[in-house]
Parts: structure tokens; C-alpha cells; sequence
């Protein structure tokens, strides 16, 4: 029988319910058990693909073609399997389904209502995703209180009735708050979510208590009081340098064998965390500045309101954290708004990096700071990696000041562009016409053919993630994109020595770039695809791997030419 753990979180949104979820998941993988992962999100929305960045963070996309709340993506790094878009639930699809089932008669002629009709679409979906493993941890979105979780909790909680034996652990996630006029850790929030939780039929069975510091008996023994859960079942969830260092706090107080026996269950193998602990280990130890690379990510969607908010980059930030892990340094990130490199000037806090990203993105915001920068790494040699519209630009800037193509842009930004570069297919622009937005990009796995005497398949085949078939070399990247180089100026613009080195080639013949290269400096490689949606600890993305190692030897020779200069200048001052 499959066992079941819903996570709930109480107090405020953002309190860690993911990370938490995927820690469990990896804790449970890690004890010898079969593992998959559903992220319930009650906003009416099909998906997260139509929502903005700065709105509810990253969209991340499935192998499959899902656009879906980044927390799978968390799911997908601390479990390193993938996973599917139904491993998704937002109460959009659950409306969406029934009613299209009414109005196909599937109900025969039922008066379709709240209970059961909801409810039990929610229980199907959930089946369906589990049917084929042992233990499924569901987060729920949002917090306890909320009422568009009121029909989640409501169909969970038949799904645990269903079952004489106890098939459902809940985990509730709070915060503790420590008031700085205060200075006291504050229980009273953490109460008011279990109650909520109570009031919905469900005693959660574990209380994760997030908080700048460990949980004290005071605190504890008032949350044991009014939880009626024993104290060993709190489980203090302090702030971390790392995530990834989150499931290892967690088995330090035993959290797996505690659920597995609420579950009646019983750990299959002893867990060896010991490749996990020598990466994290490398990645929040403390490194002196001269093992410290600063990487630029020069972005658009970074602000809102009055904060700066980086979800919308967090596959790239953990990508190039998995990247620093295996090359034994410390990846700092420098967040630069596009806006601010409008001139060709402003290259002072360029300078100062050993590496600049540009990443993905829509529309025309930040589209001439972001060039400004591409030129600025292809003429100094700076190391380069673009993702997405990263390489198209880089396309763009490359035909507008090598090629000398005039109004060289792309049709996304200037419809009117005597010299398309960078357009969009037929097939996508009839989508587009048609106003079919939500879920019609080209989304997830493609193929693409590399050239075996490229950059890019050094690259892939270091890291052993190239097939060969046919004597033809491919490797796989998911995409999220409507807008392509354009293939009438390939050729054109390869005489001037940019290589396309890696092409998806179309079921009309039509080749699509998938991968771009600058043979001629160190590490000036853009892709199509998303190549951090593949990413995890432990198996770092080839792109970005070559990229940090790239960087690593930029900052090297910095040192010694700067090394140099100095000896020089004491030299001279001792002759003297």
C-alpha cells in the first residue's frame, strides 16, 4: 500500500514547505524506499506559465513539457530523478477537468457539486501519480487558514479515511518569530496555525519550527502543551547557508525512522550521506577571497515593489552552486539589473567578474543593457554562457558588430526589423494569433545533433551525458521558448567564425540552433534550451560545469598577471 506525507505550512507563505518536502523526499529515497513528489498549488491558474517571474518566482519546466511552480524543481535536485507535470495539481485543472467532464456527460446527468465531484478529481490525481511508488509527499501551497485549501485538505484527509491502516503522516511547517523590539522567540503563531489545522479534522503528526535559532525547551515544551504532539516530534529548523545541508539536519534529530514508524514502516537500508556531505561541506565551507569566483547575472526580473527578488534565476543560482561544489570553489553571485548597462560605458562593475550569464527572458526590457554586456565579454575575453534569450542576443550582437548587418534584431523586440535574426516559427505565431498562450511554447525535451569537433560536445561528453546514434551525436535539454535564430541567417553569419554547433533538426527538415560557440576565446558557449533544469548536486550540468571551470582559470590568471605586476613594481623600487 502506498504511504502518504501532506505538508502544510502555518504563519506566512514562503516558510520553507518545499525545501522541507524535498527533504523528506530525499530522506525517505535515502533509507532504501521508491519516492515521488506533488506540489498542490490552490491558485486558479492551469500552470504557472502565463505568471509573471516577479510574481510567484521561477517557472520550471518538466521533461515532459510542464511549466510548473519551481518547487519541483527543488523536488527534482534533492531526489535527482525527474518528474512529470502531473506531479502537479492546481486548482484551475481540477475546475477545469470536472467541468469539461460535465459537459461531455460523463457524469450522467449528476448534479456536479463541491463534494464529492472536487474532491474526488483532487483523490484521482493523486492516485494516478502514486500508483507506482511507496511513499508520496504532497505539498500543499499557501497556509493553514487559507480557504482555497479548505478542498485539498478536505480530499486528503477521505483519501487517509479510506484506509484502516494509518496509510498519512501530516507535517505542519510553522515559523517562530523573534520580534526584534522583543528579542524573544514567539510560539503564539505556530499555536494559531495548529489550531487552524484542527479545525479542518487533521492533528498534524510532526511540526517543523523554522527559525533564526534552535528551538528552546521553553518554546518547546508550550508547543508540546498545546499540540498534544510528543516533544520528539518537534523538530527544530534552523536557517542554513545551503539547502542542500536541510535533510541532514533533519535525520541529525532522526526524522526518517520517526516517520517511517508513524507509518508503520521501517527503514530498508542504512542511509550513506557521505557524497552529500563532502559537496555540501564544499559548498558553505568558508573560502578566502582568492578561491572565490564572482559570476554576473544579468537579469530583468529582479525587482519588486521596494525588494529584490532572485527566485525568478533559482535553477541558475543552484546550477552554478552544483557547478562550484565539483570544481572545489565558491561561486559568489553578482545581481545585475540590464536596465543599468544601457551604454557602452558602463563596464565598471564589469571589470570585477570572472564570469558573466545572461539568461532567459520575454520582450524588449533590458534588451540594449543586455547586448552592451555580450559585447563587452566577446571583446575581453570575459567567460560567457547564455541561456535562452542569452543566445539570441548574443546572435543579435554578433550579426549587428562582426557581420555589420544593419538593424539586426529580433522580430520579438522590432516586428518591422528589416533583418529578423531571431523570429518566430509559423507554427508558434499562428498559436500566438490565436491567443493560445498558456502551455504552447516549445516546451520541454528536444534532441539536438552536435558537431564532434565543438566546445560543446568536449563538454557533454566529459560528463558522459552524450548518445551516439547513427554515428550522429545528440544530447537532450529541456526548452520553454516561441522565438528561434532565424535559419536563413546561419550561414551567413557562421562565415564570420560564430560555429553553430548543435542543431535540432525538425520533422519538415527545418535545422533549429540549439547551441552557439566562440571557438576563439576561452568560454563563450549559448544554448537554446535550459540546461539548468538538469541540473543537480552531484551531477552538475556540463554547460555549467565547463562555464565555473572556465571562470576558475580566468580568476587564475587575474592573480598571476596582477602577481606579476607587483614583482615587478618591488623589483624596480629595490633597484632604486
Amino acid at each position: 500500500m502506498t504511504k502518504f506525507i501532506v505538508v502544510s505550512g502555518g504563519v506566512i507563505s514562503g516558510v520553507g514547505k518545499g525545501i522541507t518536502s524535498a527533504s523528506i523526499g530525499k530522506i525517505l529515497k535515502m533509507h532504501g524506499y521508491s519516492v515521488t513528489l506533488i506540489k498542490i498549488d490552490p491558485y486558479i491558474n492551469c500552470d504557472a506559465g502565463t505568471l509573471r517571474p516577479t510574481e510567484h518566482g521561477e517557472v520550471w519546466v518538466t521533461h515532459d513539457g510542464g511549466e510548473i511552480d519551481q518547487d519541483l524543481g527543488n523536488y527534482e535536485r534533492f531526489l535527482g530523478s525527474n518528474l512529470s507535470k502531473k506531479n502537479s495539481i492546481t486548482t484551475g485543472q481540477i475546475y477545469s477537468s470536472v467541468i469539461k467532464k460535465e459537459r461531455s456527460g460523463e457524469y450522467l446527468g449528476e448534479t456536479v457539486q463541491f463534494i464529492p465531484h472536487i474532491t474526488d478529481e483532487i483523490v484521482d490525481r493523486v492516485l494516478s501519480v502514486s500508483k507506482d511508488f511507496e511513499v508520496v509527499v504532497i505539498e500543499i501551497g499557501g497556509t493553514v487558514g487559507d480557504y482555497e485549501n479548505v478542498p485539498y485538505l478536505l480530499a486528503l484527509k477521505s483519501l487517509r479515511d479510506k484506509s484502516l491502516e494509518k496509510n498519512m503522516s501530516h507535517v505542519l511547517v510553522t515559523y517562530l518569530p523573534i520580534p526584534s523590539h522583543i528579542g524573544e522567540m514567539k510560539t503564539k503563531p505556530t499555536q494559531q496555525a495548529i489550531r487552524l489545522l484542527n479545525k479542518e479534522g487533521i492533528s498534524p503528526d510532526f511540526i517543523i519550527c523554522r527559525s533564526k535559532h534552535p528551538l528552546d525547551k521553553v518554546r518547546r515544551n508550550k508547543i508540546e502543551l498545546f499540540s498534544n504532539i510528543r516533544s520528539e516530534n518537534l523538530i527544530s529548523a534552523v536557517d542554513v547557508k545551503s539547502i542542500y545541508e536541510v535533510p541532514i539536519n533533519f535525520e541529525s534529530e532522526n526524522l526518517g525512522i520517526k516517520i517511517l514508524k508513524s507509518l508503520g514502516l521501517k527503514s530498508k537500508k542504512i542511509p550513506n550521506w557521505d557524497s552529500w556531505n563532502i559537496l555540501v561541506d564544499r559548498i558553505v565551507s568558508s573560502y578566502d577571497d582568492s578561491k572565490t569566483i564572482d559570476i554576473g547575472i544579468v537579469g530583468k526580473y529582479l525587482n519588486t515593489g521596494d525588494y529584490e527578488l532572485t527566485d525568478s534565476y533559482l535553477s541558475i543560482e543552484q546550477a552554478l552552486v552544483h557547478a562550484g561544489a565539483e570544481a572545489k570553489i565558491k561561486v559568489k553571485i553578482s545581481w545585475l539589473n540590464a536596465a543599468n548597462f544601457e551604454t557602452e560605458s558602463d563596464h565598471k562593475e564589469l571589470k570585477k567578474l570572472d564570469g558573466i550569464l545572461v539568461p532567459g527572458g520575454f520582450g524588449d526590457s533590458g534588451i540594449e543593457g543586455k547586448i552592451n554586456v555580450i559585447k563587452y565579454a566577446r571583446e575581453n575575453n570575459v567567460p560567457y554562457l547564455g541561456i535562452c534569450y542569452g543566445m539570441q542576443l548574443a546572435v543579435i550582437e554578433f550579426a549587428s558588430n562582426v557581420c555589420k548587418i544593419q538593424d539586426a534584431n529580433t522580430s520579438e523586440v522590432d516586428s518591422k526589423t528589416k533583418n529578423p535574426v531571431v523570429t518566430i516559427l509559423p507554427v508558434q505565431k499562428e498559436k500566438i494569433l490565436d491567443k493560445g498562450y498558456g502551455g504552447t511554447m516549445r516546451l520541454g525535451d528536444y534532441l539536438a545533433e552536435i558537431d564532434y569537433n565543438s566546445n560543446v560536445y568536449n563538454l557533454y561528453n566529459a560528463s558522459k551525458k552524450i548518445t551516439l546514434n547513427s554515428n550522429k551525436f545528440f544530447v537532450t535539454e529541456r526548452h520553454r521558448h516561441r522565438y528561434e535564430v532565424n535559419p536563413k541567417y546561419i550561414n551567413k553569419i557562421a562565415g564570420y567564425r560564430l560555429s553553430f554547433s548543435g542543431f535540432h533538426v525538425r520533422n519538415v527538415g527545418v535545422k533549429l540552433a540549439e547551441f552557439i560557440e566562440l571557438q576563439s576565446n576561452n568560454f563563450f558557449i549559448a544554448t537554446q534550451a535550459h540546461p539548468e533544469f538538469n541540473s543537480k548536486l552531484g551531477a552538475a550540468s556540463p554547460l555549467f560545469k565547463g562555464f565555473v571551470d572556465s571562470a576558475k582559470k580566468y580568476l587564475e590568471a587575474k592573480q598571476d598577471k596582477f602577481f606579476k605586476i607587483k614583482s615587478k613594481e618591488n623589483s624596480q623600487l629595490i633597484k632604486i
